[in-house]
């Protein structure tokens, strides 16, 4: 659970600066979050999580 709210405030960081800095406009950000809403709800969900959860696996196991 901690890793979805983690992705979820990097997201809305991301989308946030995206408005500001780089000109994406709210219309094309409000699209964005639906097009989110949608695949959330769609067949492709257990593999979008799946996938995002082995990636942060990936990241998490790197050592320095």
């Amino acid at each position: 659970m901690a890793l979805s709210i983690s992705a979820v405030v990097l997201l809305a960081i991301v989308v946030f600066l995206l408005v500001r800095k780089s000109g994406l406009k709210g219309g094309h950000a409000a699209v964005c979050v639906l097009l989110g809403f949608y695949l959330a709800s769609s067949s492709m969900a257990p593999t979008i999580t799946e996938l995002t959860t082995n990636v942060a696996g990936m990241i998490g196991g790197i050592k320095f």
